[in-house]
């Protein structure tokens, strides 16, 4: 396979488990001149393991603008460059964003070298509906994130999320919270030695008790319109509200709109607190 030093090559690389690399993506690393990566002692690790020995340059989020210049300088030389992340595709909730602006702008040719990636490898065995929304890495303030998840809760498809472990109980509170009625599947250390897969409905999903480590892939299934397990609790709530200004069939209506769930149940929740109501 012959490269060219008029492209650029996004490398994909293993996520856990080192021997998870493709054929082509080895012959990439191995004629390349330069490799750009996030870590040069993680970089190392897997350079080492697949007994290839390059000049290896950091390229991270805090220096991936200032090095574009020289880059392009070393692009310009006629050096062979490949871009790899600590694990998977890159610049998925990697750095490399501004470099393949950079080289759309300047015309210089981009090259998808496919291989590994946790988001989905996750939904290759979730289960939930293949069309998804992969959203990255949550907001980190409360404030932020309800908003974020607020509006992500009325999309339809699955949903993929990178969080960090400590703070998987911070994340499943507002899970349950905006996506009841839904399943989740916690992907841990994918493709490692220790590899878990955790599902269960949020509805009924407890907190962790025990401290993990790591950074967690999460995927959120799809809602279920059909007959839906969904929060009555929340239903009861805003039909006593509604039930206040509008009559029992515009309640119904209003309800199902937002919610999407099965209609019937919510003419009969509706019903029944009418009822309660002249009887009390």
């Amino acid at each position: 396979m012959k490269l060219s030093s008029k492209n650029l090559y996004i490398v994909s690389t293993p996520i856990g488990n080192l021997d998870d690399i493709t054929i082509r993506a080895i012959n990439v690393l191995k004629k390349s001149d330069l490799i750009l990566c996030e870590d040069t002692r993680h970089s190392f690790k897997l350079l080492s393991h697949l007994k290839i020995k390059k000049k290896l340059l950091p390229y991270h989020k805090f220096n991936e603008k200032k090095e574009l210049a020289n880059i392009n300088k070393y692009i310009n030389e006629g050096k062979i460059l490949s871009l790899i992340s600590d694990a998977g595709t890159p610049t998925l909730s990697d750095p490399g964003r501004l470099l393949i602006q950079f080289c759309i702008k300047e015309k210089i040719n981009i090259v998808p070298i496919p291989g590994v990636s946790s988001i989905t490898a996750s939904m290759s065995v979730s289960g939930f509906k293949d069309q998804f929304l992969f959203y990255g890495f949550l907001p980190k303030t409360e404030n932020e994130l309800e908003k974020t998840l607020s509006l992500l809760s009325n999309n339809d498809f699955t949903q993929v999320f990178f969080i960090p472990a400590l703070k998987i109980n911070f994340y499943l509170k507002k899970f349950k919270k905006f996506f009841a009625g839904r399943q989740i599947l916690i992907a841990k250390e994918i493709t490692k030695l220790h590899e878990t897969f955790y599902r269960a409905s949020l509805d009924q999903i407890k907190l962790f008790k025990k401290t993990i480590k790591g950074e967690l892939t999460i995927a959120i299934s799809e809602k279920n319109t059909k007959d839906k397990t969904f929060n009555e609790r929340k239903i009861i709530e805003k039909a006593k509200l509604y039930l206040k200004k509008y009559s029992l069939k515009d309640v119904v209506n209003l309800i199902f709109e937002s919610e999407k769930i099965n209609k019937k149940k919510i003419y009969q929740i509706c019903l029944n607190i009418k009822n309660n109501e002249k009887n009390n």
